[in-house]
């Protein structure tokens, strides 16, 4: 196998795999505090918390929307070749890999009043999320001839990937018995962003011309944006240290805004839902944009044997891009952050105990209760969502746990699992979603794991 063919493949099968950002289990569960990251009108019931620097909430999520490990090394007979082109063949421009991840830096909140409780803190984030280009994918792996005539579309080249950090605070407001309301103000920081979407035109081959093949690039439209990747010489300078300083304070300044609520239709039933990352980062240090368009047709290397030393690679090069001009620009430009939604339903049942709260003389709760969770994430080219069945169950006031059915892009035979205790002042929570593929993750198109500590005061 050429080193080609291995190249592409591992491009191809990491980015079939995704890691999500749907923190379904921990959504609405046991009034953490991590729950008012998800919704800032979640309700609380502690006078003030401090989270574990970098350890208050920490996320890991793996997924892949076609496919999994042993589709390409199961021992079964059948030839890694033949594997990776039926994985290749049944993977459409729809399926994409995306990665989130989130770590909490700092967090912490207090109350301020009976109604009100103040929430704060930093975390560094990272996004991306990139589709998969099959008709590029296929033309470079099997070559022309076998793709003869056939367009290869660029309106499929769309990514974007970003590193940032996030300064926040957010207050969650208690209107009356039944209502709480809350909203969060981000400042963003961006470390690093690139991005390719609305590209448009194709390339094809054809059999004719003085070289057998003849190749057409037709009204080709494909634009790059980036910050952080490269220098003033255009040359690719990619610094670790200077992404990292740039997520505290950059010149690549954003804002957003969260908001959600909590609503109690009765004793045993609660609606909740927020919004997420409504906002931007206008992108202005280190920026390196690109864009190329037009159309031609050319009849490839017309090979001269007379004895001289042509460069026939530079005039194919120089010839593109003459008739295919690449323009770069240093001009800032604005990313819209991803937005998130969380909606859901909850009736609480079996026994019930009141607890004394901070804000009024007590609440009943109940140690049992099921419902209903949905969530949607805005894509280039779709909207992604998930729809989430769970059943909680409080032991008694420190022992809390949620057992949570997923349906997504990803599977339809998610089970995930969340347990949080605490001793004293100490909180620890668990989250884990899959867990019956847990022992055999290579047939497993989805992993998810969450994990935090918190000191909780009451």
């Amino acid at each position: 196998m050429s080193i080609k063919k291995i190249l592409f493949i591992l491009v191809v099968f990491v980015g079939c795999f995704s890691f999500g950002q749907n923190k379904k289990i921990l959504f609405g569960f046991a009034e953490l505090p991590q729950t008012l990251m998800l919704n800032p009108g979640a309700e609380t019931n502690f006078r003030f918390h401090v989270g574990v620097p970098l350890l208050s909430g920490l996320s890991l999520e793996v997924g892949a929307t076609e496919g999994k490990i042993s589709d390409l090394f199961l021992n079964d007979q059948v030839s890694f070749n033949t594997k990776f082109e039926n994985f290749i063949a049944k993977l459409s421009p729809r399926d994409y890999m995306s990665f989130n991840t989130q770590i909490e830096v700092l967090n912490g909140g207090y109350r301020m009043n009976k109604k009100a409780y103040l929430s704060f803190g930093f975390y560094e984030e990272i996004d991306m999320i990139g589709y998969n280009p099959k008709d590029i994918v296929e033309f470079l792996y099997y070559g022309n001839q076998q793709n003869l005539s056939r367009p290869v579309q660029f309106s499929q080249i769309n990514y974007r990937a970003e590193v940032l950090g996030v300064l926040h605070a957010g207050i969650s407001y208690k209107l009356n018995k039944k209502t709480t309301i809350g909203s969060r103000f981000k400042l963003y920081s961006g470390g690093i962003q690139t991005s390719s979407n609305n590209n448009s035109g194709y390339f094809t081959t054809t059999v004719q011309g003085n070289n057998i093949y003849r190749h057409h690039f037709t009204n080709v439209n494909v634009n790059s944006y980036s910050s952080g990747l490269y220098n003033d010489d255009g040359q690719l300078d990619i610094d670790a240290g200077e992404i990292f300083n740039n997520t505290i304070l950059s010149k690549n300044i954003g804002i957003g805004v969260d908001v959600g609520f909590t609503y109690h239709y009765s004793p045993q039933i609660e609606i909740t839902g927020s919004i997420l990352d409504v906002g931007f980062v206008r992108y202005s240090k280190k920026i390196g944009n690109t864009s190329i368009s037009g159309s031609h047709q050319i009849d490839g290397i017309g090979l001269v044997f007379d004895g001289g030393n042509t460069d026939y690679w530079a005039q194919l090069d120089s010839e593109l891009r003459t008739n295919l001009p690449t323009n770069t620009n240093k001009d800032s430009y604005v990313a819209w952050r991803p937005i998130k939604m969380y909606g859901g339903i909850k009736y609480g049942y079996g026994e019930a105990r009141t607890e004394k709260e901070c804000y009024e003389p007590y609440k009943e709760y109940y140690k049992n209760s099921v419902g209903l969770q949905l969530f949607a994430a805005t894509r280039p080219l779709a909207t992604q969502t998930a729809a989430t069945v769970f059943f909680e169950r409080s032991f008694n006031e420190q022992l809390f746990t949620k057992l949570t059915y997923t349906v997504d892009a990803y599977s339809f035979s998610n089970v995930g699992l969340g347990i949080s205790a605490k001793v004293g002042k100490f909180n620890v929570y668990g989250l884990v979603d899959n867990i019956f593929k847990m022992t055999k993750l290579e047939e497993t198109s989805y992993i998810s794991i969450q994990f935090g500590m918190n000191l909780i005061f009451d």
